[in-house]
């Protein structure tokens, strides 16, 4: 998926790397030249400078053309006024703000952000396990936050269909549960072929799902 972060402080460069390191593509805006020059050198990745609350600088951006905005400057009032600028003026459907103050947690959700978050140490997992795409979507979160139940809707031009279930490549912690196919329930065995149309359930490890997504072919972006 491709990502925006509104911050290139600690926070936005701590959240970068780990997607970086899940292979997402990452842009950051940040308002502090030094610091964008700095973020430029270390992660090799788009950085904007310039205020994140700016719909000009959300332009530059490509803010529309992103999966999920992060809001994670120092000041709750921005965070929430760049996430209403990405949801309503650039159609991005998924908003992640951190709240320094606790007690703006429910107020920044209340105004339209779709997760708030004031810890970090769990930020860039949040964001993965909250992503839903036309093809997968979260059933389930599990194990304290570290699984998750997901439902996979094959596509018409899955690369995979006709194979057997051990044919095809299933990365990381992942067990597929069950197939959905028309009214048909089938429980997947070695043997079994996938079809277009097939709706996958399936149990990952929140580090599983990208991978399993990709090895697909199911990533948009």
């Amino acid at each position: 998926m491709k990502v925006c972060i509104a911050g290139g402080g600690r926070v936005g460069r701590y959240l970068a790397q780990n997607l970086l390191a899940n292979r997402h593509k990452v842009v950051i805006i940040e308002p502090v030249e030094a610091q964008c020059r700095m973020l430029a050198d270390t992660l090799d990745i788009s950085v904007i400078c310039g205020n994140s609350i700016s719909t000009d600088t959300l332009r530059t951006a490509d803010v529309a053309s992103c999966d999920a905005f992060v809001a994670v400057t120092g000041s709750d009032e921005d965070n929430l006024v760049a996430c209403q600028i990405a949801k309503q003026e650039f159609g991005v459907n998924r908003t992640v703000a951190r709240a320094s103050n606790p007690k703006n947690r429910g107020l920044l959700h209340t105004l339209g952000v779709d997760t708030v978050v004031c810890g970090t140490d769990n930020l860039s997992h949040i964001l993965e396990r909250e992503i839903e795409t036309d093809n997968i979507r979260q059933l389930l979160s599990l194990g304290g936050g570290t699984a998750s139940l997901n439902e996979i809707l094959l596509p018409a031009d899955f690369q995979f269909a006709g194979k057997q279930v051990m044919e095809i490549p299933i990365p990381g912690d992942t067990i597929l549960v069950s197939i959905t196919r028309d009214t048909e329930f089938i429980i997947p065995h070695g043997n079994t072929v996938l079809l277009p149309w097939d709706r996958i359930l399936c149990l990952t490890q929140d580090d599983s799902l990208h991978l399993l997504t990709e090895a697909w072919g199911l990533t948009d972006k």
